[in-house]
């Protein structure tokens, strides 16, 4: 029987090799491995007719030549299948290659990273914010305490935990005066989150630059140098400023920064057309910012008899818009590979 099971090896692998077709390896398998009346399948039901000694030896011969034929099948049904992908297969080297889309940086990232780099030539440090933060940081290190009603000036949403999906990234102030030695300077760019009505200048979710530096004897004048100096950097223009004095907890005094219109050069016009972008003033009101409030400052653990400071926020996605001309805000979160693909 050993010698019949070695014929049997050596015929199938002969006649697998010349096999051309699926169709006659199908039937070659089922003559040889067909479950009833296969070759091998009939040597196996003679196996229990053996002596057990027979039986130790021819069962594990079968097996093995049993596996080794699955293998040669399976072999020869993959290389068929090859040859017949490749006879009904077309290529015409005479078409046009395929355009591949190439991505860019969105135009908020291009702008973050110019912002950045410019700061980073003037000495500032960049910080990440916590886009998940604490009443404490959010607000109260802020000189915003329970029940201030000038909470009420920013739309919040709050966790069922009393957690805070950041209003401003002016939540980093407390951290930054706490971790570093004065004099320094940073920067928090990030994402920031208001319960707000969307309109063509509004958006629930939207990027905000905070800025602080602190030190000794920091006055307005610092203030204004800093900012003046980043604006023309950014817009490569020369600027005509003025401040106007607003409201902020975490400054005194707090300050609006104005600059003359990008759009129209300050005139309030272009083209003898008014200006949409200033509302026809010729100014364009900016930047919040102040001098950092000596509370804000004696929260963080330093001397406010000693140590002074500034702050702004600025809004990214505004700057953008005045950068590129971009009339509506809710074009950079609507996903239209058009208007992307623009910067």
């Amino acid at each position: 029987m050993k010698n019949e099971i070695d014929n049997i090896y050596n015929q199938a692998i002969s006649v697998i090799e010349k096999i051309t077709n699926g169709e006659a390896l199908e039937a070659l398998r089922v003559e040889y491995m067909g479950r009833k009346q296969g070759k091998l399948t009939l040597l196996m039901k003679n196996i229990p007719d053996l002596s057990i000694a027979e039986k130790r030896e021819i069962g594990p011969l079968i097996n093995k030549v049993k596996n080794a034929l699955t293998i040669a099948f399976d072999k020869k049904e993959k290389t068929l299948g090859q040859i017949t992908n490749s006879e009904n297969s077309f290529f015409d080297i005479t078409l046009p290659g395929e355009k591949f889309n190439i991505g860019t940086l969105h135009p908020i990232t291009q702008v973050r990273l110019q912002v950045e780099k410019i700061f980073q030539k003037m000495g500032f440090e960049i910080l990440n914010p916590n886009e998940i933060d604490d009443d404490y940081h959010v607000f109260t290190s802020l000189n915003l305490p329970p029940q201030h009603p000038a909470r009420d000036m920013w739309d919040t949403f709050w966790t069922e935990n009393d957690l805070i999906p950041i209003t401003h990234t002016s939540s980093m102030q407390n951290r930054a005066m706490k971790e570093k030695t004065p004099p320094f300077g940073v920067i928090v760019p990030g994402r920031c989150f208001r319960h707000e009505a969307t309109d063509a200048h509004h958006e629930h979710t939207f990027y905000q630059v905070e800025g602080l530096y602190i030190g000794e004897n920091i006055n307005l004048s610092h203030l204004i140098g800093t900012i003046l100096t980043f604006l023309q950097e950014y817009f490569q223009k020369e600027l005509r400023y003025k401040i106007q004095p607003s409201y902020f907890p975490f400054v005194e005094p707090g300050l609006e920064f104005l600059v003359s219109c990008v759009m129209c050069d300050g005139k309030g016009e272009k083209d003898k057309i008014p200006c949409s972008t200033c509302g026809h003033s010729g100014w364009l009101e900016l930047i919040p910012c102040g001098l950092t409030h000596p509370k804000v400052i004696e929260m963080a653990g330093l001397d406010p008899k000693k140590y002074s400071g500034f702050a702004w926020g600025m809004g990214l996605d505004r700057l953008v818009m005045l950068k590129y001309g971009i009339e509506d805000i809710r074009h950079f979160h609507a996903g239209d590979l058009r208007f992307l693909k623009q910067f």
